[in-house]
């Protein structure tokens, strides 16, 4: 070997000693920095003429195990969700109140119904009275504030979809970056290196927000693709936008059609500027955002469901009154007459007939409505799932409300006016094709002494509830946030005893109407407070759904724990196995460090000795 060449080797060896030394000064200085991944050094020989003598850097390897790394991602995704679902059902746990004291919903309940028994006993005195109407008005208090505490954690639910959105872009917009950079740069080296670093740093946190697949190619860059297909990141990188809408609302819901929709949806829009509402096509399915929806637009909405049937329960209960028909014929039909003289907005005639032709037994109710633009009122109106409801407009007259009746029974029953607020309901003797079996309707008590035990306990505001159907939202919509006591009765408490004229103070005939009433009676509870089903409607009493409601958010919130904590356990095994191989090892470091200076100094002293000889050489010269 000349000294030339054993000059080239010595420089060659001293390049691919510093790079390893700077690569070990870079892992050492990283080895808490998160994202970091440990970087080693490929080096080469080079040959010519059949001998060694050279040796180059051939490249930076990244020691990542990608197999695990894709799999933390996917279970990273769930662990996020998971968490997000388990600290929202936690704090929504809070506002319901710890069972065993005394300010949870419960027992602010059952100190109501408990002052209730109490007046049974002894009606007449004050004292029993005015303890009724101050528990009455803790427990719609508590409604009241139960309901704003739910839409409080709705509207941070919103917040986080915002920031969630926002971080998100930072994210796509920086993949898309480092696809450019990696497609112009094809070197294997130490910035390279670092550039995937940050391309997994992206990804990492990406897949926190949302469920995402990644392609990449042979040049490192990534597409990246929602659960659903829709591709975020290519060439450049989709835009996500949040259009948050203010203030939520108990009637604030999420729907497809944008002149319905009253919260924030996410849109992504391409390089193209074609746009992609990505609630509507579900294509968040786990991470940060599904969790956010899923508490926003179901959970959440669900629990306030719950508070609404409840207020909404108590209010019918003590205020409502079904009337029976009374039997009509006119000439071969027969049927029913119903004074509707107090029949107001949200108010029901229900009809029940058995068509002859084939024995099947149906029922439709009629639901007054005064707004033409809550029509049609949806079967849902009644928990009933065989029902068939039919809102009728009476804003035009009686007149045109009973044409309405007769173009919607097309004829199988006939309704007419034969005299002042009468309505008659025969069936249709032409045809012979029904006999109708029972006709009643159901009003809303308005006065506090009208001769029987219903009373308007409950009012929403200053309003009588009769869970109206409405041009946005049902009456029923948010009303544990609005239910209140009744002014005039907490002006005159002796109307918890007295019907009318000539009642006794010491009667029970009202005080034992509203303990059964809100205690024993049994009521249908519609499917959307996600108690009992659509074709099977829980049936029950008022504090029976209320212990059913409380129970099953309790196991709702048992459920996400212990999801968030297999989940948690998961992710933790996971990502030590992806540190096993990535995370820096000091001591490892040092071990390389040493070989490295050691190689360092051999190939100094190659050069030391070959500038000794050449020294002599010139001497000799």
């Amino acid at each position: 070997m000349s000294l030339t060449q054993a000059l080239g080797t010595a420089a060659a060896g001293l390049r691919t000693a510093q790079s390893g030394l700077s690569l070990v000064a870079a892992n050492v200085a990283n080895a808490q920095t998160p994202g970091y991944s440990r970087k080693s050094l490929e080096s080469t020989t080079v040959a010519a003429g059949g001998d060694l003598v050279s040796v180059r850097v051939a490249g930076v390897n990244r020691m990542v195990d990608q197999y695990v790394q894709r799999q933390l991602r996917t279970e990273s995704s769930g662990g996020a969700y998971a968490e997000l679902r388990a600290q929202f059902f936690d704090r929504l746990q809070s506002t319901y109140g710890d069972p065993n004291s005394a300010t949870s919903i419960e027992s602010v309940y059952n100190n109501f119904t408990k002052a209730i028994q109490a007046l049974t006993t002894n009606p007449s005195d004050y004292s029993t009275r005015a303890n009724v109407l101050s528990t009455a008005q803790a427990l719609a208090q508590q409604l009241n504030n139960i309901t704003s505490d739910i839409q409080a954690l709705r509207a941070n639910a919103e917040q986080g979809l915002s920031d969630s959105v926002r971080n998100a872009n930072t994210y796509l917009q920086g993949l898309a970056q480092i696809n450019t950079q990696l497609a112009s740069a094809h070197v294997e080296d130490a910035s390279r290196a670092s550039l995937l670093d940050q391309r997994d740093y992206y990804l990492d946190n990406l897949s926190k927000l949302m469920d995402i697949r990644v392609n990449e190619d042979a040049y490192n860059s990534v597409s990246v693709f929602t659960s659903s297909g829709i591709q975020l990141v290519g060439v450049g990188a989709t835009t996500l936008t949040f259009d948050a809408q203010g203030m939520i609302t108990p009637g604030s819901q999420w729907s497809a059609d944008p002149t319905k929709r009253q919260v924030g949806t996410i849109t992504a829009t391409n390089s193209t500027g074609a746009t992609i509402d990505l609630i509507a096509t579900k294509s968040f399915r786990s991470g940060d955002i599904a969790a956010y929806l899923e508490m926003r637009d179901k959970v959440l909405v669900e629990a306030q469901t719950q508070l609404d049937e409840l207020a909404a329960g108590m209010s019918r209960a003590l205020s409502d009154i079904t009337t029976p028909g009374t039997p009509a014929t006119a000439g071969t039909q027969s049927g029913f007459d119903l004074d509707l003289s107090g029949l107001i907005a949200g108010n029901t005639i229900s009809v029940t007939w058995t068509d002859t032709l084939t024995g099947g037994k149906h029922t439709a109710t009629l639901v007054r409505v005064d707004d033409p633009k809550a029509l049609p009122v949806p079967d849902s109106f009644t928990p009933d799932p065989n029902d068939r409801v039919i809102g009728i407009d009476f804003s035009g007259g009686f007149a045109a409300a009973i044409a309405q009746m007769n173009a919607a029974f097309n004829g199988q029953l006939q309704f007419s006016n034969p005299a002042g607020n009468t309505l008659r309901v025969l069936n249709d003797s032409a045809l012979g094709t029904s006999t109708i079996d029972a006709a009643s309707m159901t009003t809303t008590t308005t006065a506090l002494s009208a001769g029987t035990p219903e009373l308007p306990f409950f009012l929403d505001g200053a309003e009588f509830f009769t869970g109206a159907p409405g041009a946005s939202r049902p009456q029923s919509v948010g009303f544990a946030g609005r239910i209140t006591v009744n002014p005039a009765l907490i002006a005159d408490p002796s109307k918890l005893v007295v019907l009318g004229s000539g009642t006794a103070s010491g009667d029970q005939t009202r005080p034992a109407f509203l303990y059964d009433k809100l205690t024993t009676a049994t009521r249908t509870f519609g499917p959307a407070s996600g108690i009992g089903s659509e074709t099977a409607p829980y049936s029950g009493s008022l504090s029976s759904f209320l212990r059913q409601a409380m129970s099953q958010q309790g196991e709702n919130a048992s459920a996400a724990t212990r999801l968030a904590e297999g989940q948690a356990m998961v992710v933790d095994a996971l990502q030590q196995r992806l540190n096993e191989g990535s995370a820096v090892n000091i001591d490892e470091e040092m071990t390389s460090l040493l070989t490295l200076q050691t190689a360092y100094g051999a190939n100094a002293r190659v050069f030391s000795v070959v500038n000794e000889m050449l020294k002599t050489l010139l001497q000799m010269m």
